[in-house]
């Protein structure tokens, strides 16, 4: 009994340089994944944060929720189209995914968050014009698939100063009101450029950035901007992690301390790497 409690002990002790660095600043989490999928990772991740809350930081939730919108098409028996790995998004689809992004999963993670013991306020990037959006492509051919154009922080600022934990659904709009689906990863990093934030964290189904793919221990633990051009020519920034590491990227050359990408299938991943000397997953820094 008393040799758990000391490592207990020890535990608090290894976390508090890292209270004390982090305490006042912003961490923006994009949360994806399996983390959202699995009930008990849901549970962990959930209260991850609130302890981050009462700790004395700030964190930003930005959800993505693509199992979900496929399981509401599948059922309205709208067929989904994915280009380059971007949703080609017609009105109906923006409608079911306004509908399950602004609306079931959105409240699910507030409620997640309030049922821990914080208090978490749900808004839609059409809230405040937080996000203004635009085409990714010109031509029509995508649809309502969007990216960000300009973030307006002003609501952001107003739930953490009242001390509530904001969840923001990737959803803008344009200068005629038009409604589009963005990647959760782009509206992260935007975000947390527009707030400021000391830290970036993305929640994946992988380790972080691995040499070979096949092998987990060939985990790259820390990746400078510097680097990012030598190992997308050699192909070990592949497939779904090139948009990962271009969010990185955009976040710390954008003035984001430092941005993580992390494994969500591991309990208590987001606490691993923000209050642990070894840190887990792949750091991506501006130096």
């Amino acid at each position: 009994m008393l040799t758990s409690a000391m490592e207990k002990a020890g535990v608090l002790v290894e976390a508090l340089p890292y209270i004390k660095t982090f305490y006042g600043k912003r961490v923006v989490i994009k949360y994806g994944g399996a983390a959202m999928t699995d009930c008990e990772l849901k549970k962990k991740v959930m209260q991850d944060i609130v302890l981050m809350k009462y700790v004395g930081m700030h964190p930003v939730i930005v959800h993505g929720g693509g199992p979900e919108i496929n399981g509401m098409l599948d059922r309205l028996g709208i067929k989904t189209q994915f280009v380059n790995g971007l949703r080609v998004t017609d009105r109906a689809t923006m409608e079911v995914v306004e509908m399950v992004l602004g609306g079931k999963v959105n409240k699910e993670i507030v409620m997640g968050l309030n049922a821990s013991g914080g208090r978490a306020v749900g808004i839609s990037g059409k809230d405040g014009n937080l996000i203004q959006a635009e085409p990714v492509d010109a031509s029509g051919a995508m649809g309502f698939a969007g990216r960000v154009k300009s973030i307006n922080p002003e609501i952001i600022e107003t739930v953490i100063e009242n001390g509530y934990i904001p969840v923001i659904s990737p959803i803008g709009t344009d200068e005629k009101q038009e409604t589009y689906n963005i990647n959760a990863d782009l509206v992260a990093a935007a975000v947390a450029v527009a707030i400021n934030a000391d830290k970036l964290v993305l929640l994946t189904d992988v380790p972080g950035l691995l040499r070979d793919p096949a092998d987990p221990d060939s985990l790259i633990s820390i990746l400078k901007v510097s680097e990012v051009a030598d190992y997308v020519a050699d192909g070990t920034i592949a497939g779904g992690m090139l948009p990962k590491i271009k969010c990185c990227v955009e976040s710390v050359t954008g003035g984001v301390g430092r941005t993580h990408i992390i494994d969500g299938r591991l309990a208590h991943s987001i606490l691993l790497e923000i209050f642990t000397d070894q840190g887990i997953g792949t750091m991506v820094v501006n130096e």
